[in-house]
C-alpha cells in the first residue's frame, strides 16, 4: 500500500470541488486461496484516506485483476502503524462487508473510505501511517453547489 491525501482531487457530478478525503496511490494485493492452491493478484487505485492517529482507513479501485469481472470494484482496507506485533491490518471483503436481502447473502457496494477496524496482526512487514486532519471544507462547499 502506498496512499497519499489528495483533498478536493477528484471532483465528482454534484461535489465538484471533490471531497476532503480524497486520495492517490496504489494498492497491490497477493491472496493465497487455500481451496484452489493458487495465488490471486490484483492491483487497486487509491481514491480516499483518512487517519487518525496511527490509524488508516482507505479505499481503492481495482484496476488490474486476475479475474476480470473484480476490475471496477471498490475495496475498503484498514491499517495501524507498527511491525510484526504492533502493526494491525484489515480488509473488507470475504470477513467485514456482508448484506443481506431476501434472507440471502450478497457482496454489497463498498462507499468511499469504508473498511472495518484493522482485526489481523502484522506478521511481517509493517505499515507507517503519518496523521493528517482532514482540511476545512472550502467556502461554498456542498454536494450539488456545481449544478
Amino acid at each position: 500500500m502506498d496512499a497519499t491525501a489528495a483533498p478536493f482531487s477528484r471532483p465528482v457530478d454534484t461535489l465538484p470541488k471533490g471531497m476532503p478525503t480524497d486520495a492517490r496511490g496504489t494498492v497491490t494485493i497477493s491472496h493465497w486461496v487455500a481451496e484452489t492452491n493458487e495465488t490471486r493478484t490484483a492491483e487497486a487505485a487509491v481514491d480516499c484516506l483518512v487517519t487518525g492517529g496511527d490509524t488508516a482507513t482507505l479505499t481503492a479501485v481495482i484496476t488490474k485483476s486476475v479475474d476480470p469481472e473484480e476490475i471496477g470494484t471498490r475495496y475498503g482496507f484498514s491499517v495501524k502503524s507498527g511491525g510484526p506485533g504492533r502493526g494491525r491490518f484489515s480488509f473488507g471483503w470475504g470477513v467485514g462487508n456482508l448484506d443481506v436481502v431476501d434472507g440471502k447473502p450478497v457482496m454489497p457496494r463498498v462507499g468511499t473510505c469504508m473498511a472495518p477496524a484493522p482485526f489481523a496482526p502484522v506478521t511481517e512487514g509493517g505499515f507507517k501511517v503519518t496523521h493528517a486532519d482532514l482540511p476545512a471544507l472550502p467556502a461554498g462547499w456542498q454536494p450539488g453547489a456545481g449544478r
